[in-house]
């Protein structure tokens, strides 16, 4: 292969650099060797931004505009594609079989509107050249050939609904005139659109190039359940490209099929889908044309019989709820079975591993997902699963490093093509973070280190799935769930006549799996396969296809099972529990049964909470069932009597229980208080913030049931513009809890450059905005440390016609206390995106102003609340 990269000759590698450099196509060069497609079911996918990977050439970093500037997260940090190839030897040490990359083409370097730059590649200027920070298309070259000779593939991010952001309306929109206040935005290279034809046509006011239509001139999405703005507005100030003109379609397939000719791209991923009509990719993928042909023609003409396209559509589910995942599915096929994208990213999959995982929801969340992920898609197999990403927090912002290794097991051992975004397998907290000692936000080090903890756990997970292929070919079969909290899930792969069973417990306590069917003959042995720390045990089948385990605290295990032995008689009989009449509580109450000794009475599976009782001389017991902790009168709970020394389990009962909030405090908080400490804030300029004010708050209400929490907002205003999972954006709450004899606690507001009010001290903290919820303690925090992330996080609920926003905490999350009388609370706003918003002297369009960098971020807060 490196012999035939060199019959390019010297000019018209020259030729092509220099037409590149200038943001112009090359002549196509010859084509490039032919590269077969994989399995994509058994690859593993490794995500690096460019230019936060590695700097191979710092002599492009900068390009004279006032875009470089590592210390500033929104402009170039100096990462290209030549430190992409020298670091492919430690990608590949990790066990990934693909790099996919940020889009390598010309962008949009500055955007005086945002203040940003165009650093991540989404801000296409020239779709057919490279981007001058990036390096030459030979550099691009070198990348692919290096991939390509450690039987690796290469996977480039493409962007078919919009362009960079050459323009907006400054004023009220009139779809019948799109010039009124329509304005352009000159860069400080004095470009005003993109430097592509047809591209380049993107000026309302020349008739000529508005009858061109080859964009919709249309103002920002502002209500995501209106079809109409999702496919044809513009997706965060987004130039958006008008992907029915065939013009456009046609300028599109040449574009990204020219990449596969002339670099031999193996797969894309497409930005955005989700603000393109399904239908598109029929054309851009299997067009016939036959001057400019759909990519999957261009690509199987190269060789790549199963060139891979997927695509991102930011949506996930709330539990019990699967709209997001048919969504996903019409881009992958028609209604009449019509071939789209091979697959798309598993968004809802995403938003259940963390959920459970890192929030504390219940198991049976994830365990709904997956079955809903194997009926609902034809081919899960082929869709990329994450933990995190580039357009989320990183999971350890709000999850434990227990949670993600959890994480990262299940994702490797369930359907989906695993996507490892970089950083996490050296444990980043900081979504684009640089990997290289110059670049931002890294320390001033390298994170390369292939001896690293995080690294190392990552790699042998990797080696356990690719030894494996029914971790990878399989079809999950859920065995066990908890529907009540945190706590066991486990499911069964089976593939041809391999099978495997995973295991997890996703509470900080030990937990319980009674009577769990396994699938297999009884005596069956389960070989230790992978435990997350150190070995699974052995386990035994019982006489009728079960299991019961007592598992360690976030433990994870896999099996396959082994030989058939003898099952030992147990030395002595299962415990029993009589028949309860009521199957519905709105309080504590009573239980009895039969045992030969001393039994733990188990709710749930938590061992950690189970209550230990002793038999009288007759065998008989008798007990009361604490039901403090079950708020959710919907959850079907489950009781078994446990004798962990025979580890027999009793037949379970199930119950569900109904328990009253009362009011504990209403506080009516100042209308137009939103200016923060001293009142000289500002919003962010972007309208967003400025009109709507949704940092206001107006009203709080706090609830308690026993030692569980609820406390609900009343907000000046509701919004929801960037579609977010928890059902409000534009503002994030920050909620301080101070116990009563919960030791000395903490004053200072960790990353908001300040300290609570009074005397009040935290032990536990809410931060949530519309994509994050996490719950920590006040260990180990401090100014720049959130503290210690602890389970269960908090159930949001947000009423956008109400404009409230409410937070309900378990007894559990809060330590377990039996009241809340005497907890103080005190809560703020702000914003937060990957951290919390930036504060200025002066306002811009994602900054707040009025106040010093250093100032407290606070917009609006409520006085401290003691509960009675």
């Amino acid at each position: 292969m490196s012999m035939r990269w060199g019959v390019l000759g010297l000019s018209a590698l020259l030729a092509a650099c220099a037409a590149m450099q200038q943001n112009q196509p090359a002549a196509e060069a010859p084509g490039l060797p032919a590269m077969p497609s994989p399995d994509w079911r058994d690859q593993i996918i490794y995500f690096a931004m460019i230019d936060r990977f590695d700097d191979g050439d710092p002599g492009n970093n900068d390009q004279g505009m006032g875009e470089y500037d590592p210390g500033r997260s929104g402009h170039y940090s100096g990462g290209d594609l030549r430190g992409l190839t020298r670091r492919l030897e430690y990608i590949h040490d990790l066990g990934a079989t693909a790099l996919w990359i940020t889009p390598p083409v010309a962008n949009q370097w500055w955007n005086p509107t945002r203040e940003h730059t165009g650093y991540h590649g989404y801000w296409a200027s020239h779709l057919m050249a490279v981007d001058a920070h990036y390096g030459t298309l030979a550099d691009y070259r070198a990348l692919s050939a290096a991939l390509h000779q450690r039987g690796m593939y290469l996977l480039q991010d493409i962007v078919v609904n919009h362009s960079g952001d050459y323009f907006s309306y400054d004023g009220p929109w009139n779809p019948a005139d799109p010039t009124r206040n329509f304005r352009r935005h000159p860069g400080p290279d004095g470009n005003s659109a993109p430097t592509q034809p047809p591209f380049d046509l993107n000026n309302v006011l020349d008739p000529a190039q508005r009858a061109a239509a080859i964009y919709h001139y249309t103002p920002n999405v502002r209500d995501f359940a209106d079809p109409e703005q999702v496919a044809n507005f513009q997706m965060a100030g987004l130039d958006d490209l008008n992907t029915e003109n065939p013009r456009v379609r046609e300028a599109l397939r040449q574009s990204y099929g020219w990449w596969i000719r002339e670099v031999g791209v193996d797969g894309f991923r497409v930005d955005t889908a989700f603000y393109v009509p399904p239908a598109f990719f029929e054309d851009f993928l299997y067009s016939a044309d036959t001057t400019y042909p759909g990519i999957d023609r261009v690509a199987r003409a190269t060789g790549r019989e199963h060139f891979h396209v997927f695509g991102e559509g930011f949506a996930v589910d709330a539990p019990g709820s699967d709209a997001a995942m048919r969504k996903i599915d019409r881009y992958m096929r028609g209604e009449n079975g019509e071939q789209r994208m091979p697959g798309m990213i598993n968004f809802p999959l995403y938003g259940s591993l963390v959920d459970v995982y890192a929030r504390g929801r219940p198991t049976a969340d994830l365990a709904a997902r997956i079955e809903a992920m194997m009926q609902i898609h034809a081919q899960p197999q082929l869709m990329p699963s994450f933990i995190d990403n580039h357009d989320v927090d990183r999971f350890l912002a709000g999850g434990s490093e227990a949670a993600m290794r959890q994480a990262l097991l299940a994702m490797l051992t369930l359907p989906g093509i695993p996507t490892v975004y970089y950083g996490t397998e050296q444990g980043f907290r900081e979504p684009r973070a640089a990997m290289f000692a110059a670049g931002y936000g890294s320390g001033g080090i390298d994170h390369f280190d292939t001896r690293s903890p995080w690294f190392q756990y990552l790699k042998s997970a990797i080696a356990l799935r690719r030894s494996h292929p029914v971790l990878s070919r399989g079809t999950p079969e859920i065995l066990h769930r908890n529907p009540a909290g945190p706590g066991a899930l486990a499911w069964r792969m089976s593939w041809q006549e391999q099978q495997a069973i995973v295991v997890f417990n996703s509470s900080d306590e030990r937990t319980l799996i009674d009577g769990m069917p396994t699938g297999l003959a009884p005596g069956t042995r389960l070989q230790p396969l992978f435990a997350i720390d150190g070995k699974a045990p052995s386990a035994q089948v019982d006489d009728a296809g079960r299991i019961s385990l007592e598992l360690p605290p976030r433990s994870g295990y896999v099996w396959q099972p082994g030989s058939v032995e003898a099952i030992a008689a147990p030395a002595r009989a299962a415990p029993t529990l009589e028949p309860i009449q009521n199957t519905v509580h709105s309080e504590d109450f009573r239980i009895a049964g039969r045992a030969s000794g001393p039994i733990k009475l188990v709710v749930d599976g938590q061992l950690e909470q189970a209550q230990t009782v002793e038999p009288d001389r007759d065998g008989r017991w008798t007990a009361t069932v604490d039901t403090g902790d079950m708020l959710d009168p919907g959850i079907k709970h489950h009781l078994v009597a446990w004798d962990g020394e025979s580890a027999q389990a009793s037949a379970g009962l199930n119950f569900r229980v109904q328990r009253e909030w009362r009011l504990l405090a209403d506080v009516a908080d100042p209308d137009g208080d939103d200016h923060g400490p001293d009142g000289g804030y500002q919003y962010p300029d972007d309208p967003g913030w400025r009109l709507e004010r949704p940092a206001d708050i107006q009203r709080v209400r706090v609830f308690g049931s026993g030692g569980s929490l609820r406390v609900e907002l009343t907000m000046h205003q509701v919004l929801t513009p960037w579609n977010p999972p928890n059902g409000f954006d534009h503002v994030a709450f920050t909620l301080f809890v101070e116990l009563p004899q919960a030791g000395p606690g903490l004053r200072v507001m960790p990353l908001q450059n300040g300290e609570l009010p009074g005397d009040l001290r935290w032990h536990f903290r809410l931060r949530a905005h519309g994509w994050s919820n996490a719950w920590f303690s006040a260990a180990g925090a401090s100014a720049e440390s959130e503290g210690t992330a602890v389970i269960p996080t908090a159930t949001i609920v947000a009423d956008q016609p109400a404009r409230s926003v409410s937070f309900t905490l378990p007894r559990a999350a809060l330590g377990h206390p039996d009241t809340l009388s005497g907890a103080r609370l005190y809560l703020n706003t702000w914003d937060y995106d990957g951290g919390y918003r930036e504060l200025g002297p002066t306002a811009g369009p994602h900054r707040f102003g009025g106040g010093q960098p250093d100032g407290p971020l606070v917009m609006d807060d409520i006085a401290v609340i003691e509960l009675r």
